[in-house]
């Protein structure tokens, strides 16, 4: 932990900002935006000394650090913003204690792991190589968005930018997988899970409408009687499972490493696909979703008072499209599950699946070298991310897009992730920082 000793003091106050994204702008502190960035600048005066920086939409940052050739540029990502704080935390989101927690110290605090980890991870790997007068083998441009939990608009401005300089990234890299333990049952390696695709995150809004009136004269099946049934027929209709090629290629990986009685089964995934599948939807939520399109109902709205009938009932579904559904298909089914002319489907946002990013490919075996190099118990691995990222807009000028953050999480530090009590390791944290540092230093 001698190797970056103000670190974590940098982290701590960064994630003591709260950058919180809101849809509604009139929400948004734009004050802790502000001083986020001022913060950055003081915290990494190299970065901002000898980086060009471009401004992206109200708060994002496009850093250059120029390399020695311009032909094979890298592009790594964060966000500095954060959502909001939901649950009972045991020490304060924005406080950034590090504190002792299952026998290490931990950095807790909203962010931690989406995404200032990450963020400061990368600045401090570039700050220490500008000291240590480094110069990358080829450019490297950091893209740090800052509306990435509202799926705003700065990462396709960010492109929009790049595009219009001429720049065609090798590889992208941004948040996502990590070296996760317990991750597969019968598997007790951590596995270092590269994001080679993600879900589409599509929304929709479900809508009945009706006369409203008096809640002592209902009638049958009024707008919230209907829009109930509607929930109830879409959670009993889940969209057929399957899995792709990523699936595929990483339970070959994980074969050697799986309990005796997996390996056989892992080993020939390909051929035992039906088999598998059944496996992933009943070991539980994370690995079912490595199999299919999933529908969450998120938001409920209906009468403003107790006395009064709903004049119209919303549900919000929030549908994670899996690699090889299109939207109209996820959209079709979800009418067909309601198959009620009453229930309306409004589309609030709609994104497909991202194309898949090549595994057997020198970019990628970086990332799987780098990853052994600094996690050596670990089993590189490429996914599915089953989450949205800024990344996914990369696609549009990188046909290899990557996800992975370098740090190690636990099943309980993955699930904290948008919930609470969200922390990161303090030696965690250093490991990645050094896992960037290396990666950088290996570009070629």
């Amino acid at each position: 932990m001698t190797a970056h000793p103000h670190a974590v003091e940098k982290l701590q106050a960064l994630v003591r900002i709260p950058t919180v994204s809101h849809r509604d702008p009139a929400r948004v502190d734009t004050a802790a935006f502000d001083d986020f960035v001022e913060t950055l600048a003081d915290l990494f005066p190299l970065l901002h000394e000898h980086l060009e920086l471009t401004r992206i939409s109200t708060h994002g940052l496009l850093f250059r650090w120029a390399g020695a050739a311009a032909e094979r540029p890298v592009v790594l990502m964060a966000h500095l913003d954060v959502v909001p704080v939901e649950g009972t935390w045991q020490h304060d989101a924005f406080a950034a204690e590090v504190v002792e927690h299952e026998g290490e110290q931990v950095i807790w605090g909203r962010g931690t792991l989406d995404d200032k980890g990450c963020l400061v991870g990368i600045c401090e790997a570039v700050e220490t190589l500008l000291a240590a007068g480094v110069t990358p083998a080829q450019d490297l441009w950091l893209s740090f968005g800052c509306d990435e939990e509202i799926m705003g608009t700065a990462a396709r401005q960010a492109v929009e930018e790049l595009a219009r300089r001429g720049v065609r990234p090798w590889f992208v890299l941004d948040e996502g997988g990590a070296i996760a333990s317990e991750a597969f049952p019968g598997v007790g390696a951590p596995v270092g899970v590269v994001g080679v695709t993600e879900k589409g995150a599509t929304s929709i809004e479900l809508r009945v409408q009706g006369r409203g009136g008096h809640a002592s004269t209902p009638a049958r099946m009024g707008p919230t009687a209907r829009l109930a049934r509607a929930i109830i027929r879409l959670d009993r209709s889940p969209m057929p499972a399957s899995l792709p090629a990523p699936t595929i290629e990483l339970f070959r990986r994980l074969a050697p490493h799986a309990a005796l009685p997996l390996r056989p089964v892992l080993a020939n995934a390909a051929r035992l696909r039906p088999a598998l599948t059944r496996v992933l939807l009943a070991a539980g939520p994370e690995t079912a979703a490595m199999t299919r399109t999933t529908f969450a109902i998120t938001t409920l709205s209906g009468s403003p008072a107790i006395n009064v009938i709903a004049a119209t009932a919303k549900a919000g579904v929030n549908i994670r499209v899996m690699v090889g559904d299109s939207v109209a298909d996820v959209l079709e089914h979800v009418r067909r599950a309601v198959d009620d002319d009453e229930v309306h489907l409004d589309v609030i946002e709609e994104d497909a699946a991202s194309p898949v990013s090549p595994v057997d490919d020198d970019a990628f075996r970086l990332l799987e070298t780098t990853i052994g190099e600094v996690f050596p118990d670990a089993v590189p691995a490429p996914y599915v991310m089953m989450a949205a990222t800024d990344s996914r807009h990369f696609t549009a000028i990188c046909e290899r897009v990557y996800r992975f953050a370098p740090f190690r999480m636990t099943k309980a530090q993955r699930e904290s992730i948008h919930s609470y009590d969200e922390h990161l390791g303090v030696q965690a944290f250093l490991d990645g920082i050094t896992w960037y540092r290396r990666l950088i230093e290996q570009v070629s």
